[in-house]
């Protein structure tokens, strides 16, 4: 990639026409890349969602996105909105104010994300929906993974762990993600398509159904807690992501059936590996993010240069605009504890941190050295 020199460093919100982030205030700042030697290239401002709903955002995007601004010598500041949507419109507005050229969000909910996008489009800054399209944003590019499979991947994950256990028509619960992310609609997509046929040939019966508002793990819980509660011949669980999940499977642990119910996931967390390795979780699924914010990162970059980007050769159509927008879409893997070495191999989660003392032994076992 392109060479440059950067700093990282917690900021405040970036002044009108300075090449490097300024100030030593903290604020709500994820972080800051910056280059002096940026040349003609603009500034990149990116906000992500928050640090509560997956690790993901502080452990690897965060990371993963500074490098690749870092190494390819253009400034950007990035910043995480907490989970609020005050705060992320808040930020919005600095960045817009202090013109960057190109703005990069993960939006909180579509609405929040369309006020941001309209607001950047009149001040003729360029647009980059990352991870999460934002329903009706008008986004001049969208970076993510092809979330329909993800949850095919899930669906075709349970099935197989419910197989694997001889399971004779199984109740499977759903413990969905947030009803306000386009995503998690597109995980149902996919998992359902798995599991509807199964549920409709009585193969399988469909157990409580729930949407986890904003992705909260301790809703999640208390939602779960509920389901079992209604119907407490649950099965499996096909939980959105490993947050959820492992909310999940806390309740089964105070009921003595972890390990017994197999437990879907997604994000392939340090969490959720180690609920795979103790048996616990059935899957998860693998996104490399590095991948997905050097896609984003270099999409940006040929932005903030005035080139036109060549990347985003794909299309992905907006339910609520029918807008085709132009999209990078990376593929997704299933990971078990099968191939739960790959993600170790890739660098995703080290094996420090990985393999603590109650993991140690089957991380052996799972060929991890």
């Amino acid at each position: 990639m392109r060479k440059g020199l950067f700093a990282l460093a917690a900021v405040g919100l970036l002044a009108t026409g300075s090449m490097a982030a300024c100030g030593d205030d903290k604020g709500d700042d994820a972080g800051s890349a910056s280059g002096g030697a940026a040349g003609k290239a603009g500034k990149v401002g990116v906000i992500l969602p928050d640090t509560k709903s997956s690790a993901r955002w502080e452990t690897a995007d965060l990371k993963y996105l500074t490098d690749a601004f870092k190494a390819a010598g253009v400034e950007a500041e990035i910043k995480n909105a907490q989970g609020d949507k005050a705060s992320f419109q808040t930020i919005a507005d600095g960045m817009i104010q202090a013109g960057v050229k190109v703005l990069m969000i993960v939006n909180l909910d579509s609405g929040t994300g369309k006020n941001v996008l309209d607001n950047a489009k009149k001040a003729g800054i360029a647009t980059i929906d990352y991870d999460r399209l934002t329903l009706g944003g008008g986004a001049n590019y969208y970076v993510s993974f092809d979330n329909n499979e993800v949850g095919k991947l899930q669906g075709q994950g349970l099935v197989d762990c419910l197989t694997a256990a001889k399971a004779t028509k199984p109740v499977v619960s759903y413990l969905n993600g947030s009803p306000t992310d386009n995503n998690a609609t597109l995980f149902k997509e996919g998992y359902d398509s798995v599991l509807k046929p199964k549920f409709e040939s009585g193969e399988y019966t469909k157990g409580p159904d729930d949407a986890v508002p904003e992705w909260d793990n301790a809703k999640g819980g208390t939602i779960f807690e509920q389901q079992l509660t209604k119907e407490p011949k649950i099965a499996g669980v096909l939980a959105a992501n490993d947050g959820l999940g492992n909310a999940a499977i806390e309740v089964l642990k105070k009921n003595k059936l972890n390990g017994k119910v197999p437990v879907t996931g997604q994000d392939a967390t340090v969490q959720g590996l180690q609920n795979i390795l103790a048996g616990d979780q059935c899957m998860t699924v693998y996104k490399a993010i590095k991948k997905e914010a050097n896609a984003a990162a270099d999409l940006a970059v040929s932005l903030a240069k005035g080139e036109k980007p060549t990347s985003a050769t794909g299309t992905v159509t907006d339910p609520q605009s029918k807008a085709s927008v132009p999209s990078v879409l990376l593929k997704p893997e299933a990971i078990t504890k099968a191939n739960l070495k790959t993600v170790v191999d890739d660098g995703f989660v080290t094996k420090a941190e990985l393999c603590t003392a109650a993991f140690a032994a089957a991380c052996t076992a799972a060929g991890i050295s």
